[in-house]
């Protein structure tokens, strides 16, 4: 969980609540995911007969509660949401609330990941992977032009909104570690991806947008070469790795890779926040907007390297599927620890933690997205 130290606060906007239950206006179909603290399901809207994700959210009700995420933490990225309105970012659509529960209907991605996207191509030029890259700096040039960062930029996070189309389009997902900056107010945080987090985060310095782009720097340098700059065999060796600073672009990794390429990345991996390259910057850098015919040839001739990348992309993988199982056989454990036990045991009991005897189907109070928002 973020510390901010209470120095950041950013209240939720207000919303008009109307009350329905979420079968009512939406017909529930297949789970496409689970975490820790909720479950996303594809729906269609009874309505307009739209396909949605709906991510069922459990919150905490008491302090004291280990279950569920603090209300005011999903308040908090729903309020995000509902101010952004970019092309490269996933859209909320309706939003459900209850005491123990939210739900977020959001734009469906039916692309998937772009690394998994990418992982299935025989070739892709530099060309190409610039094309993905911009659309991602499109849609964080426009975060931080709202003064929003995302805290969590990693290759699970940007997805494809279709992926059977001439030209995917990119959405930047889950936005539950942004923030959004005010001009004189420090924000820190130690939450984040070991191999994708700035030192900045690591040291418990003060963030800004600048931290974002240290996390483009790696995806940049994970795209073309199919090698994470700072992975160390343990999360206390990445770490390290990433306060060091230090990395190379080994000859038999980066062989087809180009010189502005290899300058772009140079320009977003600098320990100093102040000195890396904005949003805005990078969109105009060379690599990704050439000033000549020299340059755009030299992409041209370039491509990444798909032979590692698609080794990277299956440890990716099979990293995640490994946390979850760990993670599910953690939350059993729980259980069995927690389930009663000896005759006069006494077991917490918190509100927030228990179901209520036929409270399903639940209803839940809309706030109906409008349109000023």
């Amino acid at each position: 969980m973020a510390e901010d130290g209470g120095t950041a606060s950013d209240s939720p906007q207000a919303v008009a609540l109307r009350a329905h239950s979420v079968e009512e206006m939406y017909e529930l179909l297949e789970t496409l995911g689970s975490g820790h603290f909720g479950v996303v399901k594809r729906c269609r809207e009874r309505s307009t007969g739209t396909f949605y994700a709906a991510k069922f959210v459990k919150t905490r009700r008491c302090r004291g509660s280990r279950r569920g995420l603090e209300r005011l933490q999903v308040e908090r990225e729903v309020a995000i949401l509902r101010d952004l309105q970019h092309p490269n970012i996933m859209q909320l659509h309706d939003l459900f609330t209850c005491r123990a529960e939210m739900v977020l209907v959001l734009e469906l991605m039916r692309g998937g990941e772009l690394f998994d996207f990418i992982a299935e191509k025989e070739m892709l030029l530099e060309e190409e992977a610039i094309e993905f890259l911009e659309q991602i700096l499109l849609g964080v040039q426009y975060l931080h032009g709202r003064h929003i960062a995302h805290f969590d930029l990693k290759p699970e996070n940007i997805m494809l909104q279709e992926k059977d189309v001439p030209k995917p389009q990119i959405k930047i997902i889950d936005f539950g570690l942004a923030q959004k900056l005010e001009d004189g107010v420090t924000f820190k945080s130690l939450c984040g991806t070991p191999q994708y987090i700035a030192p900045e985060v690591i040291n418990y310095e003060p963030l800004s947008s600048a931290t974002d782009m240290w996390s483009i720097g790696v995806i940049t340098y994970i795209l073309l070469s199919g090698l994470s700059p700072f992975q160390g065999e343990t999360d206390a060796e990445t770490l390290s790795n990433v306060l060091e600073g230090a990395y190379e672009f080994e000859e038999r990794y980066f062989s087809d890779t180009s010189e502005m390429a290899k300058d772009f990345i140079r320009q977003l991996l600098v320990k100093e926040p102040q000195e890396r390259m904005t949003a805005s910057e990078c969109l105009v850098h060379p690599w990704i907007k050439p000033l000549n015919r020299k340059q755009a040839a030299k992409r041209c001739r370039s491509s990444i390297n798909m032979k590692n990348f698609r080794k990277f992309n299956a440890r990716r993988k099979w990293k995640l599927s490994y946390n979850m199982v760990s993670a599910c056989n953690r939350l059993c454990r729980m259980r069995l620890l927690c389930s009663p036990g000896t005759e006069g045991e006494e077991l917490r009991c918190c509100e927030s933690d228990q179901e209520e005897e036929g409270s399903r189907p639940v209803t839940l109070l809309r706030r109906r997205r409008s349109s000023c928002s």
